[in-house]
């Protein structure tokens, strides 16, 4: 497991980030560039989804400056947050603190965290970055965290997966979209949602411009 960062630290670029230097970079640049990236909100998909769920262990991933960790945090969940990027990390700890949550912040790779596996009662990947590998290591990875008994719940951007990459450097084949983790699922699962539906957007924030949300809920049966 790397090293993790409590709700009353502050994390540092130099605290024992287990991942893609890279990537780390990348994201560390964006949030750098603006004083604030998101809205602040939880993502509304999350709220809809998780409000008849019963609170217990829950894995946030790419939990950014940390709206949807302290929200979990404050409804009874149990939070681990995981996150490349160190600046969106020391942002989300100190909101935290003036929340008044306790979350544990992990600085890491989803695919290089070493997470307990099948230990999360909620797996959580809220419009996620997650790089494409020939070993679909991050879709398994996401399914592994998973306890039996347990939910995945998965949104991302109706329509992005069928961008052009010539529209700009995105391009989609590089990430991973629900649909890969839905084809993994198997008679261990049962898929309680997969669907499109009208996003409910946060006000402000980047990534308000998008409209509609892809919705992947699978509970892990064993």
């Amino acid at each position: 497991m790397p090293d993790d960062i409590t709700a009353e630290s502050s994390p540092s670029l130099s605290d024992g980030y287990v991942g893609d230097p890279a990537v780390r970079e990348e994201w560390d640049n964006r949030y750098a560039e603006r004083q604030q990236l998101w809205s602040g909100q939880p993502n509304g998909a999350l709220v809809e989804e998780v409000a008849g769920l019963a609170p217990g262990r829950v894995l946030d991933v790419g939990c950014g400056e940390g709206a949807d960790a302290i929200w979990l945090a404050r409804a009874g969940w149990e939070v681990t947050a995981l996150e490349v990027s160190g600046v969106a990390l020391r942002r989300a700890a100190s909101h935290a603190r003036e929340a008044g949550v306790g979350v544990r912040w992990v600085h890491a790779g989803l695919t290089e965290a070493a997470l307990p596996p099948a230990s999360f009662d909620l797996v959580s990947a809220q419009y996620p970055a997650l790089l494409r590998t020939p070993e679909a290591a991050a879709e398994r990875a996401l399914l592994a965290a998973v306890a039996p008994g347990g939910v995945l719940l998965l949104v991302h951007h109706a329509g992005m997966d069928t961008h052009s990459s010539h529209d700009s450097a995105f391009d989609p084949a590089d990430y991973v979209w629900p649909s890969m983790v839905s084809a993994l699922l198997d008679a261990d699962w049962r898929v309680e949602v997969d669907e499109q539906r009208p996003r409910l957007v946060p006000e402000g924030g980047a990534g308000a411009h998008h409209t509609h949300d892809v919705v992947l809920r699978a509970r892990r049966l064993r």
